[in-house]
Order: structure tokens, then sequence, then C-alpha cells
């Protein structure tokens, strides 16, 4: 381990953030499905297809576990479909690689999982826009939707990602989100709302799962709505998630360093709620902090592969690039209407070179004047390392703790940065 010369000293912070996570998941689970009604199939044995996303969502295993269980007991025979639009390369083999990756199996969970990337059109909107919906979930006589209610990384709404955007994009699998982020491009991303009551009419919804996350990433909420409040409830859960949201403690940053990225952690790599960067065609934003130049250096093992958002880098490794499934990437991205987080940025053999580069051109005269901001990604924030030009910063923020001395940058014998620990030098 070497000190890079000519790089600012940092040190370790640690970040005050909202935390409130659970105990006994698999009772409150049992309890909000039991809240929901005395629900019982007419008929015993009738299907249910459970959509699960391409999500990490905290214990999300679990939780598909147990409303598998509390199914059964009803006498619903459920199965799992995924619910991800044209994530894993928009194959069956990729959903179900994704799924796996989440420890959702068909062995771990007891049923089977249908992934077919077949769709039907089930309604026409106003504005003429197709709503397709997954085949294999129209199999079958009921559907429950799990998923995590966030602020979303392109736009705002009072629907953003939850049960809604699964509805009507996830379920719509790469043909319906391809149709439907085309049609946002004019008419924007609100349309998920009138989508969503349509589905919610022509599709027997028996009821959704909507999770809410604290600032540490933990699970913090667990509610089961039914279709008939589906859409208001979701609405006051987005704003209790946007409330609890994890985010950088500065509003301008020189340098930001993602040590990760990955579609297991944000639709686009690393969430533009945090890094406050987003490019597309329906909309770009640049809000705070306001960050001139981002590093990003490794590709997530649970992204299987798909780099979309390293377009919003200015810098990258090229060992991250060699990590790439180009085709996963530009599938995505293409579906998304977003080539632009597809494209791959400037990339260097060693950091040292990036971080180089990223001092040369994010404006600062002198190294040790950069404001130099690094975490391990955008969906862990409790810990970061900050550089000294921040340090005054710091200590006008009660909710900011320094862990460690000011120290040199590390280096290891290869050129790269040492690994993100907090704890190292306490």
């Amino acid at each position: 381990m070497t000190p890079f010369d000519g790089f600012p000293c940092m040190a370790y912070v640690r970040q005050q953030l909202t935390a409130c996570g659970l105990g006994d998941l698999n009772g409150i689970v049992a309890a909000a499905i039991n809240r929901a009604g005395d629900f019982r199939p007419l008929n015993p044995g009738e299907t249910v297809a459970v959509a699960v996303g391409s999500r990490r969502i905290d214990r999300i295993d679990e939780i598909v576990r147990q409303c598998l269980r509390g199914l059964e007991e009803r006498g619903f025979s459920p199965f799992i479909v995924p619910a991800m639009g044209s994530h894993g390369g928009a194959t069956p083999a990729g959903q179900m690689e994704i799924l796996s990756r989440l420890n959702i199996t068909e062995s771990g969970m007891k049923v089977p999982i249908v992934a077919d990337m077949t769709t039907h059109c089930i309604a026409t909107m106003a504005q003429g826009v197709d709503i397709r919906f997954s085949s294999a979930a129209l199999a079958a006589d009921h559907l429950v939707v799990i998923n995590r209610v966030k602020p979303h990384t392109k736009f705002k709404a009072d629907i953003e990602s939850g049960l809604c955007k699964m509805l009507t994009i996830g379920l719509g699998n790469a043909h319906g989100a391809g149709i439907f982020h085309r049609a946002a491009v004019g008419r924007s991303f609100g349309i998920i709302e009138t989508a969503a009551a349509l589905v919610l009419k022509k599709v027997n919804v028996l009821f959704g799962i909507a999770l809410v996350e604290d600032g540490r990433g933990h699970l913090a909420h667990v509610d089961v709505l039914r279709p008939d409040d589906l859409i208001d409830c979701e609405k006051k859960l987005l704003r209790q998630s946007a409330n609890m949201m994890a985010r950088l403690p500065f509003d301008d940053i020189d340098i930001l360093i993602v040590d990760v990225i990955g579609k297991d952690i944000s639709g686009i790599g690393m969430d533009s709620n945090v890094t406050g960067r987003h490019r597309d065609l329906a909309g770009s934003v640049f809000t705070r902090p306001r960050v001139s130049r981002i590093f990003v250096r490794d590709l997530s093992s649970g992204s299987g592969g798909n780099a979309n958002g390293i377009g919003l880098a200015d810098f990258t490794s090229t060992r991250l690039v060699k990590q790439i499934d180009m085709e996963k990437t530009f599938v995505n991205a293409v579906t998304a209407i977003s080539p632009e987080k597809g494209a791959i940025p400037i990339h260097f053999d060693t950091d040292r070179r990036c971080l180089d580069a990223c001092l040369k051109t994010c404006g600062v005269m002198w190294p040790d004047m950069a404001r130099v901001v690094r975490i391990r990604d955008t969906a862990h924030l409790e810990y970061i390392q900050i550089s000294k030009a921040l340090e005054s910063e710091m200590e006008k923020n009660p909710d900011l703790e320094r862990m460690t001395p000011w120290l040199p940058f590390a280096l290891d014998a290869s050129d790269n940065l040492v690994n993100f620990d907090p704890h190292q030098q306490r």
C-alpha cells in the first residue's frame, strides 16, 4: 500500500441516517396480508402469479417466500413470474439468472418460476399507447406484485418506482417496456398512474406488497395494498420513502468516486438522486449535488454484466469495461430509450490514471483544493470518504462524524485504490 502523491488527503466519515429496520419479518408480512382481508379462492387451487423484479431489495427473498406460503395456506396455487421489463438481456434465461442472484429459485421458493417474454395487449390508453402485459401472468387466475417504493432516477411525479411501475412496465416485458418508454418521451412518465388504473381494471390483482427501505437500505415498512386503494396508498409511501432516503451531504463536489455500480443497485447503475446527474431524452437532470467528474471503478457481480448507466460516468476502469455484457447492456439501454447511458466513457488501466484525469479536468487549480467524495455505491451512504477540502462543511454538519485521521489516498501495488473500508484505520 503506497500513498497517492498529488492527491488530497482523505478521511472516512460516518453519516447519521434514518434507521428503523424491521425484526420478525415473517410475522410482519403475515400480519400485513391478514389485514388486507380474508381473501380465499372460490375454487381450491386457483393460480396466483407472484411478480418479482430485478432489484436487490433488503430481505426480498424472505418476503417472497412468506407471501408464497401465505397464499398456499389460503388454498391458492402460486408461481413466480419475472417482472423486470428488458433486464437480463430480455431473455427467459437471463431473467431467471437475475432472480437466482436474489436467492429466488424454484428449489428455494418451492414453486415454479415461469419466465416467458411473450405479451398480450390488454388495453389502449387514450393517448393511443398500447399496454402490453406478460402472457404468463395473464394465464393465472390472480396476480400479486411485490416491489419497493422509492423515488425514480429519471422523473418526478406522484407515482415513481413501485407497484404501479411494475404493473405497467415491469410486467410489460421488453415489448411493453419499450412502448412505454417511447410514449413517455412526449407524454412524461406521469402516464404510469393512468396506465396502472387501467391494468387494475383489466387484471385480477389480488394485492400488492409495497416495501420501503430506510436510509441505510434496510427494510423499514411492509404494507399490503388492495387494488381499490393501491394507487393512493403508493403515493403516500413514496413520500415516506423520499423522506428517509440517504443522500450525499455536500452540494458541490469536484470528484465523486463510485466504487461499484450495477442493475442490482439502481436501474441506471448509480442512483441519480444521489449523484445529481442523469442524461435522458425524456429529460436530463443535473441537480444537487453538483458533481464535476464521476469516476466509476467496478461493476457489481449481481449486475450480471449489465452496465447500463456507465454512460453517466466521465471516467471508468478498463477492468470494468472488460466485465460488460454488451448485449444485456445495449438491449436495456435501447429499450429504455437511453443509449447515452450505455455509452462507454474514457477508461484507463489503473485507478491512478483515472484519478489523474479527474484532477486535470474538474476545474481546480491545486489538488489539495479538490472536493472529493468516495462511496461504495449509491445504496450505501452511511460511510463515505471525503477530502480535507470538505472539512469545514463536515464540522458544521451535526449528522457527520469523522472516523479516521486525514491520510494520503492509498493505492495498492497495481496502482488501484485499496478496498473501501471505513474501519481499516481505526
